[in-house]
């Protein structure tokens, strides 16, 4: 029986370690913190529930499909609720926008924004889901090793509707006039980690799954996802080790011999490195065994980092919804502010998930949970008096727009920031998200899940296909995938 252990047990690690042992490896998860999910764990305190991490359930089609591929069904683990309205945005100088689920309502929303705006919207999600059917098919299951990898029937079929050289800004401002409908379709790419006028318009196809797949909410909360994998993977034998930090790597003749744990040695046989890429290969391994330089790593494009603060409020917040986007600021100013000229944001915009309006079990009855994340540049210098003006800053606008005060309500309070993400991840520049999906660092150019030493191979957020939640757990079955081959 080969045997394989795992560094990291996030989304992808987990998935990885699911995928070794259904195909018949002897798992063993090394896990730095207390508990399975990186940056999806829990914590709860005075009652209140909270996902640390991902807060939208998207693809939940992928999700599934990804169940599947172990021989599970992911309705035998949760159960899912698709939210209506998707979310909430919250506007500078006119009334807040409900996005709703229905196609029928959405495209009356954009005829509300503009002249024909139904219309145009149905064709431009038309061509977003051959994008979307594209890149699943072609391009987010490969490990981008080959460029023959992405040389194939499809992708030459669609290459013009894919505007792989056109910005995704730029394919919305082709289409539509209107400040709201230009806003509301360049805001899912945000989570790729760069401005909508530098990601390809390839990364339309985040507009199809948003818009027509539809945004929903995992019954447990989002780490239901995680404990899933935890739970198939206990069930197929895996042995998990919490608290357990890597530290030294004893190598070889090219092969990793030992695993250094918590400064014990551990047996290494086959190596899935699912904690932070830069991380591992810049401070554990010998130069000579290094892929890239720090040069190199010092040139990647990062996608944002953030300022979280995670509250518990003693009294329900009537005119929010599960998920909310203030978009009251300047967007390009507060990108600015994030890629071009790295500081702390003067007005930022921010995102509000409340999960207690869907799940009465994240908060006690009478009481809201929030989340509350701003953008951020990574690497920013940090202390408690910036982290006191954009609490207050945040505080104040939700009380503008909602028309409700929560400064006298708050139970419990917990701040998360750039050093959180090193402390606890080792965040390269303590990013939140990985790498920016901009096109020098789309599929085949991203970091390799391969590096120099025969039994160690790389997934998750800094590698192929990318930061988010479907992604990482693909990730985990490249790795895997590709270990296995090299057998």
């Amino acid at each position: 029986m080969p045997k394989a252990q795992i560094i990291g047990a996030g989304l992808s690690g987990l998935y990885a370690s699911c995928f070794l042992a259904k195909n018949g490896f002897d798992v063993e998860v090394y896990e730095k913190n207390e508990a399975v999910g990186g940056r999806s764990r829990t914590f709860s305190s005075d009652g209140f529930l909270f996902d640390m991490g991902p807060s939208w359930y998207w693809m939940p089609e992928l999700i599934d499909q990804l169940f599947e591929d172990l021989g599970e069904n992911r309705e035998d683990y949760f159960k899912l609720k698709r939210l209506n309205p998707s979310y909430k945005v919250f506007w500078k100088d006119s009334d807040p926008t409900e996005v709703p689920a229905s196609k029928e309502e959405l495209k009356q929303l954009f005829d509300s924004f503009e002249t024909d705006g139904g219309k145009k919207l149905e064709k431009f999600l038309s061509d977003a889901k051959i994008k979307y059917d594209v890149a699943v098919k072609n391009f987010l299951f490969q490990p981008g090793l080959k460029l023959g990898e992405l040389v194939n029937t499809d992708v030459f079929k669609y290459f013009f509707r894919l505007n792989l050289l056109k910005s995704v800004s730029k394919e919305v401002a082709s289409t539509f006039q209107s400040e709201k409908s230009q806003s509301l379709l360049n805001f899912p790419v945000l989570f790729l980690g760069e401005m909508p006028s530098r990601i390809p318009s390839l990364y339309t196809l985040m507009n199809y799954a948003d818009l027509e797949l539809g945004t929903w909410y995992p019954e447990g909360g989002m780490h239901a996802l995680a404990n899933a994998l935890y739970e198939i993977a206990k069930k197929n034998g895996v042995k998990f080790h919490f608290n357990a930090a890597l530290d030294g790597l004893d190598i070889k003749e090219n092969k990793v011999e030992k695993l250094k744990i918590n400064g014990k040695e551990c047996s290494a046989d086959n190596l899935v490195i699912s904690a932070d890429y830069h991380f591992v290969e810049q401070n554990l391994l010998p130069q000579q065994y290094r892929k890239y330089t720090e040069a190199y790593w010092e040139k990647r494009k990062m996608a944002p980092s953030c300022l979280i603060y995670y509250l518990g409020i003693d009294k329900e917040i009537p005119n929010l919804r599960h998920h909310n986007l203030f978009f009251d600021e300047d967007l390009n100013k507060h990108g600015a502010e994030i890629y071009e000229q790295p500081n702390w944001p003067e007005a930022p915009l921010f995102y509000v998930c409340a999960p207690s309006k869907t799940d009465e079990n994240v908060a006690p009855k009478g009481k809201e949970n929030l989340f509350i994340l701003i953008p951020i540049a990574p690497d920013l210098k940090e202390d408690e008096k910036i982290k006191e003006h954009y609490f207050n800053l945040v505080v104040n606008r939700i009380h503008k727009h909602t028309s409700c005060d929560i400064s006298d309500a708050i139970l419990f309070r917990r701040d998360y920031c750039i050093e959180d993400f090193k402390k606890d991840y080792n965040a390269f520049k303590g990013n939140a998200y990985g790498l920016a999906n901009t096109l020098k660092q789309t599929a085949n150019l991203k970091p390799k899940i391969t590096s120099k030493l025969k039994n160690m191979v790389y997934c998750g957020q800094l590698t192929v296909p990318g930061p988010g939640v479907p992604p990482a757990m693909i990730s985990g079955q490249l790795a895997a995938n590709h270990l296995m081959t090299k057998l």
